[in-house]
């Protein structure tokens, strides 16, 4: 499983649409508005690393509103939850 951390600068007037729109696309897993620099933050769980430039490039950068994206690749998880196998259920 690969996982991207997408951070959004969005339309300040539509941060919610661009949320919502954001998150109803295939391989994000999550978004969250969030204070700062950036607008919201997403997170894309894909099983191939040409995946994510379809959800990135090929829609995510698309959502009316998205006006500047920066993509982080994550290596290594740390966490105390088992992550790939709660996004792998039914995955069989």
């Amino acid at each position: 499983m690969i996982t991207a951390i997408v951070f959004v600068k969005a339309d300040v007037a539509r941060i919610p649409e661009v949320a919502e729109a954001i998150a109803s696309l295939d391989g994000v897993s999550e978004v969250y508005s969030v204070t700062g620099q950036i607008d919201l933050i997403a997170l894309v769980r894909v099983r191939e690393h040409e995946d994510v430039a379809s959800v990135v490039a090929d829609r995510l950068n698309k959502v009316e509103g998205v006006t500047e994206t920066e993509t982080h690749i994550a290596f290594r998880t740390y966490s105390q939850h088992d992550l790939e196998s709660a996004f792998s259920i039914g995955l069989d």
